[in-house]
């Protein structure tokens, strides 16, 4: 079996190499660990380093274009080189490596497809009383939504079976933490929490500039999952609402009409009444057209699914075959590319030679990639 440990990078340079430095190049259950790079539109020199620290693979985008871009294209290039399990990581070395064959482990064993390190942020010192209060509350809503029992939902430490990374679709720009667990819920796939450590911060965050900005890009994240993949509870609970607002709306007159048989005025509350029930009617039929839509989408994802599958498997026949997945299937262009091959390579896991005279590569786009995830 092949591991490959993917991290995604943006200006990296500084502390690549200690988060490389703790990565292991042995776990057991595995014949292979790689490494793998991905640099985000870097200003600084984080794919020389990366080389220097002897990462295995280095890939990346010619601008930046998101935390959640890169690390999709990492989980289509760890495909592409026939990953069994993949591992991701931050570069910021945020994340006890050592907790790797740990996160692995269930993996291996059949347990799990997916595995999620939980930080336990309700005991870290670094974090406020307010982050950690939206820490929880954040995974308490993706508890909700994807009906799995994740404990730590913003966690970028995890571990994907090759099964999982195959049906895996991120369409949030922001970040992929939260929509990769209800994917993941919806595809009914099982998922494991094991308890890692975290290491002190080395910099602040880059995802968000304060707390407020935080919240407000997260919410915006569940917005639109919700809007994505529970359209009937999200549009019906808004239908709901918005109809009881319309009959407290009418309750003067409605008082006035049966307590005195007659109603007189009321104007201002009848009229937002009936906007309020013409709203909470439109809500109602959105959420019926919205959940053709969502389905549409589940059956695109399992064709997505199926392209990879005869596209990976070709390249590497023996990925993904030495064990059973733990679930039955239910139901990035203007890139550069730099490693070493390994002796006794084959043609199609050779990096090509026009990287040493300063050419990019351009990689064959996996099937039903978006662009923008190239």
């Amino acid at each position: 079996m092949k591991l490959i440990i993917q991290i995604p990078c943006l200006n990296e340079a500084e502390h690549l190499p200690a988060t490389v430095r703790d990565l292991p190049r042995a776990v057991p259950g595995f014949d292979q660990v790689e490494w793998l790079v991905i640099d985000d539109g870097s200003t600084d020199d984080t794919r020389q380093v990366a080389l220097a620290c002897g990462v295995d693979h280095v890939i990346g985008f010619p601008r930046h274009r998101g935390l959640a871009a890169a690390f999709s294209y990492g989980i289509e290039e760890s495909l592409r080189r026939g990953a069994d399990v993949i591992v991701n990581t931050d570069a910021d070395n945020q994340y006890d490596a050592s907790a790797i064959p740990a996160l692995t482990e269930p993996i291996v064993a059949g347990r799990a497809d997916l595995v999620v390190g939980d930080r336990q942020t309700g005991t870290v010192a670094e974090f406020g009383p307010m982050k950690r209060s939206l820490q929880s509350m954040g995974s308490r809503v993706v508890r909700s939504i994807s009906g799995l029992q994740v404990e730590d939902a913003t966690s970028g430490f995890r571990a994907y079976s090759r099964a999982a990374a195959m049906s895996l679709v991120i369409t949030t720009p922001y970040t992929y933490t939260l929509e990769s667990l209800v994917q993941a819920g919806n595809s009914r796939l099982a998922l494991a929490n094991v308890p890692v450590q975290r290491n002190d911060s080395v910099r602040p965050s880059r995802l968000f500039g304060s707390m407020w900005g935080y919240v407000r890009r997260n919410s915006i994240a569940l917005f639109r999952i919700l809007a994505y993949y529970s359209p009937l509870r999200f549009f019906w609970s808004l239908a709901i609402v918005l109809g009881i607002g319309a009959v407290l709306a009418w309750s003067p007159f409605m008082l006035d009409l049966i307590q005195q048989g007659a109603a007189t005025g009321h104007m201002q509350s009848i009229i937002l009444g009936a906007v309020l029930a013409i709203s909470s009617v439109q809500m109602f039929a959105l959420g019926v057209i919205a959940d053709q839509v969502s389905s549409l989408r589940q059956i695109g994802i399992r064709t997505l699914r199926e392209a990879r599958e005869l596209h990976f498997d070709t390249l590497h026949p023996a990925a993904g075959t030495t064990r059973a997945p733990t679930s039955a299937p239910r139901s990035h262009a203007g890139t550069a590319e730099q490693s070493a091959p390994a002796p006794g390579a084959s043609p199609a896991n050779q990096p090509d030679l026009r990287h040493q005279t300063g050419t990019a590569e351009q990689p064959a786009p996996a099937p039903g990639a978006s662009p923008a995830n190239r």
